[in-house]
């Protein structure tokens, strides 16, 4: 009987995260809008070790046509964006996404990393991008499953239960120092400054200082 070989796992690519914060108009997609999207890039990960971009470095913003004429008028007033104005002037959903997913490959690539999508919480903002990555093109350059939830990083580092990962109990230094505007585009450079506190942070023991 032949000998089994036995086989050597490829060494994991590094991943780049990118901070992507939406906004719309609806609380799902295809029914409802998304009426503006923003990304930053925050960070890359090889291995264990973690590297923080500038936010404000590299990133995307659109402001978008909404694709149906149903809309919840609370989500709307949200964002603050005027839905005549988005309907005559916002960007088609097909060429958004395609320059969406050239700049993604473009930072990806310089940086030598797999993107991947982190949101807070991700649930929401990748239902809606990955829905229209996949209707306005049928391509997403994260694939199916690359989205990381800030909550559930923070949840599983600091061992509380999910619904206790709130930015109410984090400890401050883990919070960024900017506003939270539901400017798509500011929040998503927000988000990142906390997804790249939370990747480098080292909680305190149970029962320890700190």
């Amino acid at each position: 009987m032949p000998a089994r070989t036995e086989r050597t796992a490829r060494p994991a690519r590094p991943s780049l995260y990118i901070s992507v914060d939406i906004e719309a108009d609806g609380p799902i997609p295809g029914p409802y809008s998304m009426i503006s999207f923003g990304a930053a890039v925050a960070g890359r990960q090889d291995g264990a070790s973690y590297t923080a971009t500038d936010p404000e470095s590299r990133t995307f913003y659109r402001e978008l046509r909404p694709i149906s004429g149903q809309y919840v008028p609370e989500a709307l007033a949200v964002s603050g964006l005027d839905r005549e104005r988005l309907l005559r002037e916002g960007a088609e959903p097909a060429a958004a996404m395609a320059e969406f997913r050239a700049w993604v490959r473009e930072v990806s690539a310089e940086a030598g990393a797999q993107p991947v999508m982190c949101g807070y919480p991700a649930s929401f903002d990748w239902t809606f991008l990955y829905w229209y990555l996949m209707s306005f093109g049928g391509e997403s350059p994260f694939g199916h499953s690359g989205c990381l939830d800030m909550k559930t990083l923070y949840a599983t580092k600091a061992g509380v239960p999910l619904r206790a990962a709130v930015k109410g109990r984090m400890p401050r230094e883990l919070l960024s120092a900017r506003r939270h505007t539901h400017h798509a585009l500011d929040d998503a450079i927000e988000q990142a400054e906390l997804m790249s506190n939370l990747m480098l942070w080292t909680p305190a023991a149970p029962g320890g200082a700190g």
